[in-house]
């Protein structure tokens, strides 16, 4: 089981309660999960989030694998921009993955896959490259950096308050490498997250990571557990693999059906993996759309489960994804898959929570206003 690289620090230093995320041994909690959330929305907050994967292409058909690999086009993307999120699909439409690509030069470019997808994307990237004869190198650099997320509206002014004086001049998703913050040396540090709310994201050798946290403590910014960048991406209507996504067919509708957003689908792009199918998805119409449900008052502070059945009378019409209890809305909110036949905006339907029913209404992304 791994575990991030400064769990140890975490534990002794900053009295985290540790659980798995991804498979990954991770700080959850060091406080309140409620307090670290509200932090990150009205203040300041930093995530370890090294359970994530960094990987790096090298190699003169780069751009030629990730044309063929993700669904968004990605042959404009400036050097040193981010671009993303996109998806990886199967051949059945299904989603692999959903990642960011940052472009370092025209045969250099790194990726983030999630926690649980990185040793298969991994692989199926060395497949696709030994099929197609790509000219392209791999390298895992999960385990030679650590990365954190600083993320909140006080964000820019913390780092620039560390020496960072051209941090609050990064443009979203403009990344640059090798820079120093506060004497320390990060590899990467961009203008990104997860939360909806401003921030960075920064790579970093172990150490130096360590130094940049207690500068950061310092300064007042707020530990925050990987409990609250779940809630905080929920209430944003973002997407988790394994709970909105996935490659069982069974399970998991088509890519059409997750109404991803964000650009995710290139749709005048041609050539890339499980096209035929997404189009197919698309031109048949899908019986699966993904909503939110904004649970009643008189649920108070219960929550909608993976797994939570869906009703309109006593006809099941979908199932719940995500949800959490929403520390801004102080209500329940959750991610579910409708029936398109009752998938209504404003329309209520029925949660079954340990087999009590509790009204929902239906709404889009996302729950708060941003």
């Amino acid at each position: 089981m791994p575990k991030i690289p400064l769990l140890d620090f975490y534990v002794e230093k900053l009295n985290a309660d540790i659980g798995l995320f991804g498979d990954w041994e991770a700080p959850m909690r060091f406080t309140n999960a409620i307090e670290e959330h509200l932090a990150v929305r009205n203040n300041v907050g930093f995530f370890d989030v090294s359970h994530m994967g960094r990987v790096i292409l090298k190699g003169s058909d780069v751009l030629s694998l990730i044309q063929y690999l993700y669904t968004k086009d990605l042959s404009k993307v400036k050097e040193g921009f981010m671009s993303g999120p996109t998806l990886a699909l199967t051949e059945l439409a299904r989603v692999r993955d959903d990642e960011m690509l940052y472009k370092i030069n025209n045969e250099e470019w790194l990726l983030v896959p999630n926690a649980l997808a990185r040793e298969k994307m991994l692989n199926y990237i060395k497949n696709v490259i030994t099929e197609k004869k790509f000219k392209v190198e791999v390298e895992d650099l999960t385990f030679k950096y650590s990365m954190i997320a600083i993320q909140g509206p006080r964000s820019p002014e913390i780092l620039e308050s560390l020496g960072a004086k051209w941090a609050g001049d990064l443009k979203p998703l403009e990344f640059r490498l090798n820079e120093n913050i506060a004497d320390v040396k990060v590899f990467l540090i961009s203008r990104s997250g997860w939360t909806g709310e401003d921030g960075f994201e920064i790579w970093g050798e172990h150490g130096e990571i360590e130094k940049l946290i207690k500068a950061l403590l310092v300064k007042g910014v707020k530990p925050s557990g990987l409990i609250a960048r779940d809630t905080l991406r929920l209430e944003m209507g973002f997407v988790l693999g394994g709970h909105e996504y996935g490659e069982d067919p069974l399970k998991f509708p088509c890519a059409v059906s997750l109404r991803y957003g964000l650009g995710a689908i290139t749709w005048s792009k041609k050539g890339f993996v499980g096209e035929e199918a997404l189009r197919t998805c698309r031109r048949e119409g899908i019986r699966w759309i993904r909503v939110g449900l904004r649970m009643g008052r008189e649920a108070g502070k219960l929550f909608p489960r993976q797994g939570n059945l869906i009703f309109v009378d006593d006809i099941q019409v979908g199932w719940v994804t995500s949800g959490c209890y929403s520390p801004v809305l102080n209500r329940g909110i959750a991610i579910a898959y409708i029936d398109t036949r009752y998938a209504i905006f404003g329309e209520e339907v029925e949660v079954d929570i340990h087999g009590k029913k509790y009204t929902a209404k239906m709404v889009d992304f996302p729950f708060i206003d941003k």
